[in-house]
């Protein structure tokens, strides 16, 4: 990530001018590979850092640890056994809330996301300050055509548990938390903890009436990344997620119509 000192700064100045209070929130399961690296490009932003650690392994538990012992900006949160990516993010998202954060950035930790565009992430985010900002995958030939095409299939779903197109992606975890409407909606919901955290929440934020916008980002698979995701529980995990939100969406079928036609619902 090739920032300028003037634009750090500048990001900076908004935030503080903004009086919110941002940070990053970090899952980490068995990466080890590109995590310090990740971790050192998001310290140049200023902003604290919490980094979890989900039941990892001994040589990613003393990598992480020297993260933690190296920059003050990072608070190492450890789970004794591995939840899931779900779990350990909504670890993450409750320290953060426990913390006084008002916005949540969570980045993975396996290097996929491009970093130069975490400003735009946060200047968007201060523009419009109750939306959960998410990016829009742009892939390269890294992705393996099954997880491509997969996609696909909860794209489909996620528009017929809205009646809407507005959620363009619903996977990607790049992505801004307004925890104010986060904090409303666990109180009031369970999330999954696994690979279907991600699409979950951002559904049941959509019918929360939370806006979502998007902001289009290169994805990258690293050669050497690893991949928590398994083709067969996991999808059975998101088809039985689909299943629960679809019911869940007709008993909201007259407040989503409504929404959706009303001019007075916009």
């Amino acid at each position: 990530m090739a920032l300028s000192c003037e634009t750090l700064v500048e990001i900076t100045n908004q935030l503080n001018a903004a009086h919110f209070n941002y940070g990053f929130v970090i899952p980490n399961y068995n990466h080890h590979l590109v995590i310090a690296q990740t971790i050192a490009e998001l310290v140049a932003f200023g902003l604290p850092i919490i980094l979890v650690d989900d039941g990892s392994n001994e040589v990613t538990q003393q990598v992480l640890a020297d993260i933690d012992q190296q920059y003050a900006l990072v608070t190492l949160i450890r789970r004794e056994q591995n939840g899931g990516k779900g779990a350990a993010v909504q670890t993450g998202l409750a320290a953060a809330i426990d913390a006084g954060w008002s916005h949540a950035l969570q980045v993975d930790a396996d290097g996929q996301h491009d970093l130069n565009d975490v400003t735009r992430m946060l200047s968007a985010s201060l523009l419009q300050p109750k939306a959960l900002i998410s990016g829009q995958p742009i892939y390269d030939e890294s992705i393996s055509k099954g997880r491509y095409y997969g996609r696909f299939i909860t794209h489909f779903w996620v528009y017929v548990e809205t009646l809407s197109t507005e959620i363009k992606d619903s996977m990607c975890g790049f992505r801004v938390y307004p925890l104010g409407a986060y904090g409303e909606l666990i109180k009031q919901t369970r999330l999954g903890n696994k690979m279907d955290f991600d699409i979950e929440v951002m559904v049941k934020m959509h019918w929360q009436n939370v806006p979502i916008h998007f902001i289009a980002t290169k994805v990258h698979y690293p050669e050497n990344g690893v991949s928590h995701f398994h083709v067969f529980d996991d999808n059975v995990l998101i088809s039985l997620m689909h299943t629960r939100l679809f019911f869940g969406m007709l008993w909201r079928l007259p407040k989503l119509i409504w929404r959706k036609f009303s001019p007075l619902a916009t």
